[in-house]
C-alpha cells in the first residue's frame, strides 16, 4: 500500500511538472495586420488583405516559386490555418512548408516538407527542394467529397517526432512516418506562392501548439 500510494505521488508531481512547461493554448503565429514575426518580399509578392497573408495576384504571372517565413524555428507542434487558392491560367499551386529551412542558391526557394496545396496534390506531403517528391498521397475520392474550391478550407499539421498527419477540413488525409534518419525534424514554417501561373493564395488564423 506505501508503495502504491508513493508511485502516485510521483506520476502527479511529474504530470504537475509537465503542466508548469507546456500549455495546449494555441498562439497566434500571424496577428492579422503586420508582417511582425515574418519575413520575404513584402514589397512585390506578399501583402496583407482583409486579415489575410496573399501571394501572387491573378493579373500576372508569378515569375517563380515564393516564401513568406516564420523567423523562429519548430519542431512538435500541431499547426492549424484556413488556405484559399484562386487562379486563372497556368500552373495554380502553394503549401505550406514545415521543418524547412530557406537556400542560399537559389535564395528564393525552400528545403523542407510541404503540406502541398493544388489539383493533383491536394492535402499531400512533398519534400521540397530534398527529395523533390511527393512522399504519400491522399485519397483523391476522399480530397473531391471535402475540398471546397475557389474558398477557405481548414489545414492542419501534425508534427511528433516522425510522424507526420495532414488534416484537410477535419479530415486526416495523411499519415507519414519518416524512415530517413538524417532528415531534420525541426525549422521555419513557409507559406507558398508557386511560380508559373497567375494565381493568388490567401492564409489566415493561422495558429501554433507546441508540442514536448
Amino acid at each position: 500500500m506505501r508503495f502504491t500510494v508513493l508511485s502516485l505521488t510521483v506520476v502527479a508531481l511529474a504530470l504537475l511538472s509537465f503542466g508548469a512547461h507546456y500549455s495546449y493554448k494555441p498562439v497566434r503565429l500571424f496577428d492579422g495586420k503586420t508582417f511582425r514575426g515574418w519575413e520575404g518580399d513584402t514589397l512585390n509578392t506578399w501583402r496583407i488583405v482583409d486579415g489575410a497573408l496573399v501571394g501572387g495576384t491573378l493579373n500576372t504571372t508569378q515569375p517563380r516559386n515564393d516564401f513568406l517565413t516564420t523567423k523562429a524555428s519548430y519542431g512538435n507542434f500541431i499547426l492549424r490555418l484556413k488556405f484559399k487558392l484562386l487562379g486563372t491560367e497556368g500552373f495554380i499551386n502553394g503549401g505550406v512548408q514545415f521543418r524547412s529551412q530557406r537556400l542560399t542558391n537559389p535564395a528564393h526557394e525552400m528545403i523542407g516538407y510541404q503540406a502541398d496545396l493544388g489539383d493533383k496534390y491536394w492535402a499531400s506531403l512533398y519534400d521540397e527542394s530534398r527529395r523533390n517528391k511527393t512522399l504519400i498521397q491522399p485519397d483523391p475520392a476522399l480530397v473531391a467529397r471535402i475540398l471546397r474550391r475557389n474558398d477557405w478550407n481548414d489545414y492542419e499539421i501534425r508534427a511528433e517526432n516522425r510522424r507526420i498527419r495532414l488534416y484537410l477540413n477535419g479530415r486526416q488525409t495523411i499519415d507519414y512516418t519518416e524512415a530517413d534518419p538524417t532528415i531534420p525534424q525541426t525549422g521555419l514554417i513557409g507559406l507558398q506562392v508557386h511560380g508559373g501561373g497567375k494565381v493568388q493564395i490567401y492564409y489566415k488564423d493561422i495558429t501554433i501548439d507546441e508540442l514536448p
